[in-house]
């Protein structure tokens, strides 16, 4: 059974993100290589979980959200 993927880790340069094991990055145990693999958020910034297939329909979401605010008064 696969662990939970953390999407904001608090320090994600400290553990190998390769496998399910989450190794110190100094100690991988997995030999998943000579490098630790990066945290998505490490490569595609804060935002890295709204990337991808659906991207597109979040984007469609986002205006109509937008619409059903009350309009600024104006004086």
């Amino acid at each position: 059974m696969a662990k939970r993927f953390p999407i904001h880790p608090a320090k994600p340069e400290l553990i190998c993100w390769g496998c399910d094991k989450y190794c110190p990055a100094d100690s991988m145990a997995c030999g998943n290589g000579s490098d630790r693999t990066q945290h998505p958020v490490e490569l595609f910034g804060p935002d890295w979980h709204s990337f991808g297939l659906n991207a597109q329909d979040q984007a469609d979401e986002e205006p109509a959200a937008q619409q059903d605010e009350p309009p600024a008064p104006t004086t």
